[in-house]
């Protein structure tokens, strides 16, 4: 009996993980590599950055998800090289695991534009630690306002800035006006959390701008309702303890913040640029490796890059967008092309993107959602957007708790994953202010209804 064909998939994320329940078959052996033991759902990450879920949630162990497919390992490792000749991959442990094909998916990065300094004080939201970091600073920021009587460094720590105004931004600042509104508004006894300032930023003229302008006019009057401050057309120039500085229309400011997150953009993995170099084909300046119609790399039939990694257009041009549909079609595509490879079946026609419609969730019953040219807003897109989600999440029991999270923070405004976890910061002394602290009121004093 002959050598099973042996397929190594780099990443376990949506790419990684469709190809490896596609190849649930007895002519080949899948070894899974990544450097977590769990598949992540990044959409619904930002719901765990703002305690409506938890990270068990959002994210499914590897090895449970694959463990009906006998034909299937998962390895946790890191993938430091590959040689395409030789057909091999490195870990960072010094395992070399050969392959017969081999599916990249490594994903993708925060990306800070050159400014790689600023993740400090504004992170990302790619993985679950920084989403738990986000809900630190959070939740943390109105601690510290609720003890401070100096109205200057209160403003600060109730103003939360929000880069970037993509779907994850527009659907973090949403969520984060709800915190304050609705799940806070009567936790605190000398703030009103509905005063915190919530500033979503962005380059670009407009928010969404992947969605057409009337779904973005929609999602910008949504925002506006909630109370978020939208400023398109503002450049970031420099990130630091105290705030950031954004140029708009040729003019400076300065906004005084003690959060920022970033939804400014991303890059491709590092991986990208070890695997262009390993088989001397172009990437593009964001890392992207690009890739051939059938998604192999030219001159090596045996590599797939799918997902964030892969960079390729479209009949007119257009490239792909770095969204999760394009890394399970891609994923399964290849996985369906070495199946027929190792039957000796006749190859699958080129790679083609069936682009299903965008979907932006903005707050409590309110969406937008471009599904197949249709274009809808309000309950009817939320409804979409959630069932969407929960479909694709992996695991059924992620389903069944999503869903009765979903349930119960619609009818309570209550999100029960409100935790403070890991070290305190240490960027306040709260003791220099004790003496301050103890003529503070004792009641709550008259909301005020803007921050200028």
């Amino acid at each position: 009996m002959s050598e099973r064909w042996k397929v190594v998939i780099v990443g376990g994320g949506f790419g990684g993980l469709s190809a490896a329940l596609r190849l649930n078959s007895d002519l080949v052996d899948v070894t899974l590599i990544d450097r977590r033991n769990y598949h992540l759902f990044q959409p619904l990450l930002y719901q765990v950055a703002t305690g409506s879920l938890s990270a068990g949630e959002v994210a499914s162990p590897l090895r449970s998800v694959l463990s009906r497919q006998k034909n299937t390992r998962v390895w946790l490792g890191t993938v430091v090289d590959i040689d395409p000749d030789s057909k091999r991959v490195f870990l960072a442990d010094g395992t070399i695991v050969p392959y017969d094909s081999l599916i990249v998916a490594a994903g993708s990065q925060t990306s800070y534009f050159g400014h790689d300094e600023w993740q400090e004080w504004a992170p990302g939201m790619k993985s679950v630690e920084e989403a738990t970091a986000i809900r630190h600073k959070i939740l943390y920021a109105f601690e510290v306002a609720e003890r401070l009587s100096d109205p200057v460094q209160r403003r600060a720590w109730l103003t939360f800035l929000i880069v970037g105004a993509g779907p994850t931004g527009v659907e973090l600042s949403g969520a984060i006006a709800e915190i304050a509104r609705q799940t806070l508004k009567n936790d605190f006894r000398s703030i009103h959390p509905e005063e915190a300032q919530i500033i979503l930023l962005d380059g670009a003229p407009r928010v969404l701008m992947p969605f057409p302008d009337d779904l973005a006019e929609k999602a910008s009057r949504s925002l506006a309702k909630l109370g978020v401050e939208v400023r398109c057309g503002a450049t970031v120039k420099l990130v630091n303890k105290e705030g950031l500085t954004i140029d708009s229309g040729g003019r400076t400011d300065s906004i005084p913040a003690k959060t920022v997150i970033w939804a400014g953009g991303i890059t491709a993995s590092p991986l990208g640029k070890i695997v262009a170099s390993r088989t001397k084909v172009e990437s593009d300046k964001g890392g992207r490796v690009k890739v051939k119609s059938d998604l192999t790399i030219p001159n090596y039939p045996d590599i797939y890059v799918v997902g964030d990694l892969a960079w390729a257009a479209d009949a007119n041009g257009k490239p792909w967008p770095g969204v999760a549909q394009v890394a399970m079609q891609g994923g399964t595509y290849a996985a369906k092309a070495i199946l027929r490879r190792v039957k000796n079946q006749p190859e699958l026609p080129p790679f083609h993107y069936f682009d299903k419609g965008s979907l932006a969730v903005i707050g409590r019953a309110a969406a937008v959602a471009d599904v197949f040219g249709l274009h809808i807003s309000g309950f009817l897109a939320w409804l979409v957007w959630a069932f969407i989600h929960i479909t694709y999440l992996v695991s059924f029991q992620s389903r069944i708790l999503v869903f009765i999270q979903w349930a119960i923070q619609d009818l309570t405004f209550s999100r029960g994953a409100r935790l403070i976890t890991g070290r305190a910061p240490t960027d306040f002394n709260f003791n220099s202010e004790v003496s301050q602290m103890h003529r503070m009121p004792e009641t709550k004093p008259e909301p005020v209804h803007a921050l200028h």
